[in-house]
């Protein structure tokens, strides 16, 4: 058995457009609201909080009602391509409310602001849950950490393709000392990327043939399931799954308050504690991005060969030291240097090793008709925890220390270490050969 590698690079072009999106939201947003709106941290973190407020809802509930939907298309394809079309239109009326605020403010443009990103964030959140359960729906289990290190380095991409684009556009000699800076031409471009992509997807991925396969692959191997079904066709987990499945929840709620910390917050941090704008962010997140897709496929391999867990661990005791050098980093030093750069890569290294194993770990523990639901519980811990930290980070900022940023997110990401000990389900188990090549060096983890 092999991962059909073209195939799973078609599929992530969906995960490619919504990080470029969520990449330039989390980059250009909070500026608008501090910058234009002369909202406080508070207030500005807590409007960054409701695309996860609202995540919370339509994740699960997205991602569950796909799983039930039945069309030509398939159950993922008509969320994906109908949501990207309503936030396309959506994202570019955005920047225009911006630069009418700055012309003339007004309470009215204020709210009408709130309003369209409100529906952005819904559009968003109708198809995020559906585009990420392609992946498991149309492979198999034992291939989804090397799968989902090809969709994540996808998500790499679109990041870094805004990135380069961001960096390009608004370099710190062109944006320095302006009042207000016009994002419209960046909004558009990232809106053209998004289509594109998606489009790609529509035209070579033909859903409903490829799940079939795979449904009849994973009918051949009622060994990978770790679920029972009841007899009523309702999912039921033995308890020592469930518990291992709560536990790793946790663990993806705390890595995510830490990590998400950082995104939020990076580039107003830079401009506070270090003068840079957002061009050197955008460079220091450039070289995280890429540090992440050098190292996805051969993270992959690792989780392969010594485990999702392992791998995971790993992760997280290099992501906490990031952020703690980060921390001595970015208040000795007054502009970004080359040691940063080393930082900011490994940081890469360290989050592709949590985030290509972590998805796989929850939807192992599933059949293989509750996809979309296991990946609700997914997005449903990490949404939570970046509902919080937006405003706990920008609470903490405001009234101690801008500096109190990193030392929150290494805390954070720390206790996350305690939580993984406690899974002992969701790694990939061995392959038995069935007239299939086997990977015989896959260990079994599960106990």
């Amino acid at each position: 058995m092999k991962l059909n590698n073209k195939r799973t690079v078609l599929v992530g072009l969906a995960f490619l457009s919504i990080c470029a999106f969520w990449q330039m939201y989390d980059n250009v947003v909070p500026l608008i609201l501090t910058k234009t709106f002369h909202l406080n941290e508070t207030f500005s973190g807590a409007i960054m909080a409701a695309d996860n407020i609202l995540a919370l809802f339509l994740l699960p509930f997205f991602g569950t009602l796909s799983d039930r939907t039945n069309t030509k298309m398939g159950k993922r394809t008509p969320y994906i391509l109908g949501g990207t079309l309503a936030a396309v239109i959506l994202l570019n009326i955005l920047p225009l409310l911006d630069n009418s605020y700055y012309a003339a403010a007004s309470a009215g443009k204020m709210i009408a602001f709130i309003v369209v990103l409100g529906l952005l964030l819904i559009s968003m959140g109708t198809y995020r849950s559906p585009a990420v359960a392609l992946m498991p729906d149309v492979t198999p289990k034992p291939l989804r950490s090397r799968a989902n290190a090809i969709i994540n380095l996808m998500g790499a991409v679109g990041g870094i393709i805004y990135l380069a684009i961001a960096a390009v556009m608004y370099p710190n000699s062109k944006v320095l000392g302006l009042d207000h800076v016009n994002y419209q031409p960046l909004f558009i471009v990232v809106a053209l990327i998004m289509a594109a992509a998606i489009i790609v997807m529509k035209l070579t991925i033909n859903e409903p043939k490829l799940v079939a396969e795979n449904q009849a692959l994973e009918a051949e191997h009622p060994e990978w399931n770790l679920a029972e079904d009841d007899g009523s066709g309702n999912e039921v987990l033995p308890a020592n799954v469930k518990r291992s499945l709560g536990f790793l929840l946790a663990s993806i709620a705390l890595w995510f308050i830490g990590y998400n910390g950082i995104t939020t917050w990076f580039t107003t941090y830079v401009d506070k504690v270090m003068g840079q704008g957002l061009g050197g962010a955008s460079t220091c997140l450039l070289i995280a991005t890429g540090g992440a897709i050098i190292s996805y496929i051969p993270i992959g391999s690792l989780a392969h060969k010594v485990g999702r867990k392992k791998t995971i661990m790993i992760g997280i005791v290099m992501l906490a030291s990031c952020f703690a050098a980060g921390y001595f980093l970015t208040t000795a030093f007054h502009s970004i240097n080359a040691i940063m750069f080393i930082v900011f890569a490994l940081v890469g290294f360290a989050w592709a090793a949590i985030n290509v194993n972590s998805l796989p770990m929850v939807v192992e523990m599933c059949r293989g008709s509750d996809i979309g639901k296991f990946t609700g519980y997914y997005y449903t811990a990490s949404m939570a925890a970046q509902v919080v930290t937006p405003i706990l980070a920008g609470f903490l900022m405001r009234n101690i220390s801008y500096k109190v940023l990193f030392p929150y997110a290494a805390l954070f990401v720390l206790c996350s270490f305690a939580t993984m000990t406690q899974v002992k389900h969701g790694d990939a188990a061995p392959e038995v050969k069935h007239g299939l090549e086997a990977y015989e060096d896959m260990e079994d983890l599960n106990e």
